[in-house]
């Protein structure tokens, strides 16, 4: 494997890590936050940035992004996510550690399960790692972060005077716009060498904007709404996903050329997918955000 795709995967686990610390600070900002409101966008980020903790956390996200873009930039999608995946496994430590969380024996689990389905992709890594496979076309691109905006909108709708799961819900729709900008981060990186500065006046820089603007006031309300690992976990998994599948999808990254080889792969994503969705986080009643 090139020492560049090597650096690019240190640059994922460290994105999962940071990320992971911007997610709790963003949560207990948000708890203390006015409630969002979505037709006063601009006023609802305006009272977010003004509590200090989900500021903190916004400047941390910030910092788990620049080590995101880097991987991407340097390693095949599917394993900067599978990565990124594992390293979810470390919100447990860190939610209990740091931010004193309670963490259960299943998320515990989850560890475990994490570590078993990495230990899999290893095995089965084939020709992916050999370079970063940033070729793609525009029609595959477009349909597939399309249809993931779509299924977004489509999660938020479903919950609609449904409080019990508005939290989970759009803590899924904010992970499915992410996954989307991830997409197109990725896709975008892959013109870096010919345009230099100038990819900040590709289109694809203009939606990769409106995705995460939007999937940061999404993310916000479900911080706001649902236990924080869970939502968390939730967020994560489905940006995770997303992301993976786009690799062989719009990417074009090889799969392993046996049966077995493909089967193999297929588990290792699996199981790292079921690690998040294992670590729901406690279940203690969440804080109500303050009325606007």
């Amino acid at each position: 494997m090139p020492f560049s795709v090597q650096l690019g995967l240190v640059f994922a686990l460290l994105c999962s890590v940071v990320a992971s610390l911007g997610f709790l600070f963003k949560q207990k900002g948000a708890v203390d936050a006015p409630a969002v409101e979505w037709r006063h966008p601009v006023r609802s980020s305006v009272a977010l940035f003004s509590n200090k903790w989900w500021t903190l956390g916004i400047l941390v996200a910030m910092g788990a992004w620049v080590f995101h873009v880097a991987a991407l930039a340097l390693a095949p999608i599917s394993l900067v996510q599978s990565v990124i995946a594992g390293g979810l496994a470390l919100l447990t430590v860190i939610a209990s550690r740091v931010f004193n969380l309670e963490v259960s024996r299943r998320e515990w689990v989850g560890v475990a399960v994490t570590a078993a389905g990495l230990a899999l992709l290893a095995a089965t890594l084939g020709d992916t790692g050999n370079s970063a496979h940033g070729d793609w076309e525009v029609g595959p691109l477009a349909i597939y972060c399309g249809v993931l905006t779509v299924a977004s909108g489509i999660a938020c709708l479903l919950v609609v005077g449904d409080p019990a799961h508005t939290g989970p819900a759009l803590g899924l729709a904010a992970g499915l716009l992410w996954g989307a900008s991830d997409v197109a981060i990725k896709a975008l990186s892959g013109r870096l060498d010919d345009l230099g500065g100038l990819v900040l006046l590709h289109p694809l820089a203009l939606i990769i904007l409106v995705l995460s603007l939007i999937g940061l006031i999404v993310s916000a309300r479900s911080l706001q709404l649902g236990p924080a690992v869970t939502v968390i976990a939730i967020t994560s998994a489905a940006a995770n996903v997303t992301t993976i599948a786009s690799g062989p999808i719009v990417f074009g990254e090889p799969l392993p050329d046996s049966g077995g080889g493909v089967a193999l792969r297929i588990v290792a994503f699996a199981l790292v997918c079921l690690a998040a969705a294992l670590m729901p986080g406690p279940s203690e009643p969440q804080p109500q955000p303050k009325p606007a």
